[in-house]
């Protein structure tokens, strides 16, 4: 099994997303209605896995099929659909990837991830205690990403409902 590597923040992870980003809008052009940095790299001062997450909201759910066989093309790696009508793509590089979600407009998932990252990036102290969580995780698990990724759920779940109720 592959360690779980949770890192201090790198100040180049909002770099790396806006090259990612130009990337994806050169691909996809007029298919594509946003392009959000979410997951624990875009949130400033937050250790996290080096991992680069996007979710990428296409302009109708009737394109969705275009933009995803799109990117099939493209070199990335297709990972199908995550149950929460979101498709997953990847693309590793030497020290850091990218994971790519794309959905449509709407999509329950995406909006909760929104939430989520804005919260955090709004309240540090819910940010540091995501972090201690997520060290704490990464050393237990031994390599298992279910234990580590479960682990994590119901502090995500709680911060959404923090959100929401903030909204």
């Amino acid at each position: 099994m592959r360690a779980i590597k949770v890192l201090d923040y790198d100040p180049s992870w909002p770099r790396l997303f806006a090259e990612i980003r130009g990337e994806i809008s050169t691909l996809l052009g007029d298919l594509v209605f946003c392009i959000d940095h979410i997951g624990s790299t875009s949130v400033p001062g937050l250790a996290a896995k080096p991992k680069i997450d996007l979710d990428i909201v296409t302009v109708s759910d009737d394109v969705l099929p275009t933009a995803i066989e799109t990117m099939r093309t493209a070199d990335f790696v297709f990972h199908g659909d995550t149950g929460e009508k979101r498709w997953a793509f990847t693309r590793d590089h030497a020290g850091h990837g990218f994971r790519l979600y794309f959905c449509g407009p709407g999509n329950r998932a995406h909006r909760e991830r929104i939430l989520f990252r804005d919260y955090l990036r709004d309240h540090p102290e819910r940010a540091r205690a995501y972090a201690e969580l997520k060290r704490r995780l990464a050393a237990q698990a031994d390599g298992n990403w279910d234990f580590y990724t479960d682990g994590k759920t119901e502090f995500v779940n709680e911060t959404v409902r923090l959100a929401i109720l903030r909204t």
